[in-house]
Order: C-alpha cells, then sequence, then structure tokens
C-alpha cells in the first residue's frame, strides 16, 4: 500500500533556491493562461494523431497531465483529491449533456429496453464478477473489491465511437452502446457513494429500492426539465442566435442540480433532459450542436489533463500487477457475462454480443469515481485510485486499436450500413425548410439511378450535384454516380419523409418499396 500523502492542496513549484507557495497575482494568473492555452492547442493536435492510430484522445490528455506533474517535466505538484472530483462532476454533467443533445431518439427506441438491462442487470453482474476477482485473486478485502468493482463498470462510448467512427456498425449495435453508456453512469455513481461511505453496507435490499426512488426521480424530473425547456425556447424569440446554445445547456445544466437536490440521479436528469432537448427541433439547432461540441471537448480535455495531475507515477509500481489482473476479469469474464444475462431476453445475435462485449471501454468515469474513496479517506482508498487509473489505460491501450479489427472478424463492419448515405441536415429558419447534404458512397445502390426515379415526395427536390469537384443543376434525367454529393432542398413538413426515402433508395435502388425495401427506416 502506498505511504500516506500530506494533507490535500495544489501548489506549483516556483524557480529559484528557496521555493515557496505565494498568493495569485496578476503575473501568475498571465502563467497559468498560457499554460492552458498551450495545453488546449497540443490537446486539438492530439485529437487528428489518436485518430490516425486508433487510440482514444483520453489516453493522450491524461498524458499530458502526466508530463505536467510531479513526476514529469512540469513539476506542478497537484493532489486534491476534493477538487478534482467536483471539477470532475461538473465536467461530466457538460460531457453527459453534449452526448445528450447528440443522441437520435429514433435511434435507440427501438434498443432502449436492451440498453437498460445493461445499465442495470448488466452492471450488477460486472459488479459482482469483478469484485470476486479483486478479493480472491488479488487479496484485496470486499469494501475495496465492492468499491472497485462499481467503479470499473461504467462504460464510456465516446472511447468507442473514436476509433469506429471508420467502421459503420448495424444501428442496433451502435444505439446500444451509446445509451448504455449514457444510462448505467447513474447507479454506478450511487454504488460507489454507498460502498463509500462510513459503516458496512446493510440491508442489499434497501439499497436496490434507494438506486430505483433516485433514478425515478432523475428520469421524472429530466424528462420534465426538457420538455419545459424546448417549449420555451420554441416559443420565446430571443434577440440573438448566439442566447439559443447558452439557454440549451443551461437548461440541461438545470436538469442536473434540480434532480440532485431533489435527491435523485442528477446525471440521469441531465442526460434525459438534454435527450429531449436534441429531438424537439430547436431554433438555431447547428449552432447549438456546435456549441456543445466545443463546450464537450474543452471539459473532457480539463478533466483528463487534472487527472493526469493527480497521478503519481512512482507511486503505482506495486498496483500494476493487481490492476493487470482485475482488469482480466473485468474483460474477459465480467463483461462479457454481464452483456450475456442482461441481453438474455432481446435474443440479440452472437456476433453483436462479441463485440458489445469488447467494446466494453472505460474512461472518463472510472476514473473521477475513483476519487470518492480518496475524498471519504477509505483505508486503501490511494491504491484503489491507482489500481483504477492503470487498468483503464492498459486497457484501453489493447481493446481500443484491436475494436476495428474485430468487427471487421465478426462481419460487423461490412453491412449493409457500411453503404449508407451520409446526410447532413441544416434547417433554413424563415424559409421553414431545410437543407440535406447527400454523399453517395461506394456499394450504394443510388448509383444509375435517374433523379426522376427518386420518386421524392412534394415539396423536396435535387437542386444541385456535385461531381468531381464540379457541380451544376440536375435534369430529372441526370444519371447519378457513386460519389456523387446532392444537396436537397425539403420542407419541414416533408423533411423526415425525404430523408427516408433516399436511404431506401440507397440501399434498395430505385425499385425500393417495390422489392420490400420500406421507407429507408428511421432518419439517422
Amino acid at each position: 500500500m502506498a505511504p500516506p500523502r500530506q494533507p490535500s492542496r495544489a501548489r506549483i513549484h516556483l524557480p529559484g533556491p528557496a521555493r515557496r507557495e505565494q498568493p495569485l497575482t496578476v503575473h501568475h494568473l498571465n502563467q497559468l493562461l498560457l499554460v492552458c492555452s498551450l495545453v488546449l492547442l497540443v490537446a486539438v493536435a492530439a485529437v487528428r494523431i489518436s485518430s490516425r492510430s486508433g487510440l482514444p484522445s483520453l489516453l493522450v490528455y491524461l498524458g499530458i497531465g502526466v508530463a505536467m506533474g510531479q513526476d514529469g517535466i512540469g513539476d506542478i505538484h497537484f493532489n486534491n483529491a476534493q477538487l478534482t472530483q467536483v471539477i470532475g462532476y461538473a465536467a461530466l454533467v457538460v460531457i453527459l449533456a453534449e452526448g445528450g443533445l447528440g443522441t437520435k431518439w429514433k435511434e435507440i427506441k427501438p434498443v432502449l429496453p436492451a440498453a437498460s438491462s445493461l445499465a442495470l442487470i448488466g452492471v450488477a453482474v460486472s459488479i459482482g464478477v469483478t469484485a470476486a476477482g479483486a478479493h480472491y485473486l488479488v487479496g484485496l478485502d470486499w469494501r475495496q473489491s465492492l468499491i472497485i468493482g462499481a467503479v470499473v463498470s461504467s462504460t464510456d462510448a465516446a472511447a468507442v465511437f473514436s476509433v469506429l467512427r471508420k467502421i459503420p456498425l448495424p444501428a442496433r449495435v451502435t444505439g446500444v452502446l451509446e445509451a448504455e453508456s449514457g444510462f448505467n453512469d447513474a447507479p454506478v455513481v450511487i454504488l460507489v457513494v454507498a460502498f463509500s461511505a462510513a459503516g458496512p453496507v446493510e440491508h442489499w435490499y434497501a439499497l436496490i429500492g434507494v438506486i430505483a426512488m433516485e433514478l425515478a426521480i432523475g428520469a421524472a424530473v429530466g424528462l420534465a426539465v426538457g420538455l419545459l425547456g424546448a417549449w420555451a425556447l420554441r416559443h420565446v424569440a430571443l434577440p440573438a442566435s448566439g442566447l439559443y446554445p447558452i439557454a440549451v445547456m443551461a437548461i440541461a445544466v438545470t436538469a442536473y442540480a434540480a434532480g440532485a437536490l431533489a435527491h435523485g440521479s442528477g446525471f440521469l436528469a441531465v442526460y434525459l433532459a438534454s435527450m429531449v432537448l436534441g429531438n424537439a427541433r430547436l431554433p438555431h439547432w447547428p449552432a447549438t450542436r456546435g456549441f456543445a461540441e466545443g463546450v464537450g471537448w474543452i471539459a473532457q480535455i480539463g478533466m483528463f489533463v487534472l487527472l493526469g495531475l493527480l497521478v503519481t507515477p512512482h507511486e503505482m509500481g506495486d498496483d500494476i500487477v493487481p490492476a493487470l489482473v482485475i482488469g482480466l476479469a473485468l474483460t474477459m469474464v465480467a463483461r462479457p457475462l454481464s452483456v450475456v444475462v442482461a441481453l438474455l431476453p432481446f435474443r440479440v445475435p452472437w456476433p453483436e454480443q462479441t463485440l458489445l462485449s469488447w467494446a466494453g471501454l472505460r474512461g472518463a468515469v472510472p476514473i473521477i469515481l475513483a476519487t470518492i474513496p480518496m475524498v471519504n479517506e477509505v483505508e486503501g482508498s490511494r491504491r484503489i485510485f491507482n489500481i483504477v487509473f492503470v487498468l483503464v489505460v492498459v486497457y484501453t491501450l489493447i481493446q481500443g486499436p484491436t475494436l476495428p479489427w474485430v468487427a471487421r472478424k465478426l462481419r460487423l463492419g461490412d453491412s449493409q450500413e457500411a453503404s449508407d448515405l451520409g446526410i447532413e441536415s441544416a434547417p433554413l429558419e424563415r424559409l421553414r425548410g431545410h437543407l440535406l447534404s447527400v454523399a453517395i458512397p461506394e456499394g450504394s445502390k443510388m448509383h444509375g439511378v435517374e433523379v426522376n426515379e427518386l420518386r421524392l415526395p412534394s415539396g423536396a427536390a435535387v437542386t444541385l450535384v456535385v461531381r468531381d469537384g464540379t457541380s451544376f443543376v440536375p435534369l430529372p434525367t441526370t444519371v447519378l454516380r457513386r460519389g456523387d454529393e446532392l444537396l436537397v432542398v425539403a420542407t419541414d413538413p416533408v423533411r423526415d419523409a425525404a430523408e427516408r426515402r433516399l436511404r431506401a433508395v440507397g440501399q434498395g435502388g430505385k425499385l425500393a418499396g417495390w422489392l420490400g425495401t420500406g421507407n429507408g427506416g428511421p432518419s439517422r
């Protein structure tokens, strides 16, 4: 076990023979702003590197924090677990809000029961198996084992999609991963707090009741705040378009605060409220999405860099092997078993279950939750934090780069979804219409179809075709080709129908509908 640390405080070593802590001045503020701006620039550049290497960017941000820490070149001594926890919670609220705003209800609705089962039953199975492994294989006491089991049972869809963005997967797989990551944070936080509280956890059935009550309160508050906020934003004309993104994020944070103050799950509340707002067709939506993504990136960068600062690498030597053993039990036994048990009633094909098992990447939440026992001064809390940190880093390094390979081997990266159309929509506010940008990929059955054979609904029309860098206005007899980009203008009432029709033709050709190819399924 690592030796006890000095009382929590944050300090920066100043150069010179007599190092001492000094009060913050304008000069120090300027230095801090310079460091923060440089860190942000390096982190932004690192996104491109991580996308090419297949590694989630969280590892790069953690590395920046470690490099700035006391064992790195920055020599910044930071060990304030309580401050890290507070900032981490705030960052998680922003990240969950951004994730909820980008969640399409039509995509997760069919898989909602399966995702909910994974977030509840799957989490319970994962905690039990992982805790047993930590207790019997590593020798931790049951309290520490349960804390570790709960901490590492939360998945991170952002980490998964960062390495799978170039491999389209079946909608059911992506929907389950996305919804599971949004839902499982809430019960995991409740369990970690309960296991880290003073005294033993008695009457486990009472704990289940508390979890159910907090989830119910959080869901009710989140849905209520989201619906009320969406109604207000549609009926109140703000004087500037830039105020809408601020209002949306403020409503999302309000949902978290209201849910937490009502003794419910604030994390579930903010995710559901954001999902309601994201599917409500709010004014100036592209600006809102761009703002939310930017704030989400800042939250991720700041949170991971701070977590890297909190780590003391030279103290981790004795915790590496236990972390590898617990991680092996989690990855090879707990996660697959939790997927099988949770999805048993839903008859999910084995290839999809296998990918869901391997795609259980851990990210920000486990490391943030590992600060809770530190703040509560649980015995061995520093060792718990070190084990969780090593586990997240090592198994993300293993699972992240291999996810595309696993998807291809399971034949889940070459499905019909891979030739689906890339469609982006920008609302034309004053004209009450939408401008759809449609990219025709390789393998699409829209290749060879004439414009008039698209049979778009009345109120939608192809207005421009971009081919080989040249744009032109198409005729009804213009033949579309793979690689073309189309601009389709659609009135608000037929926007969804036009997108469904385009997807149907992309998957079934010009006879889609007569040959049993539906209307293209839900808009994506």
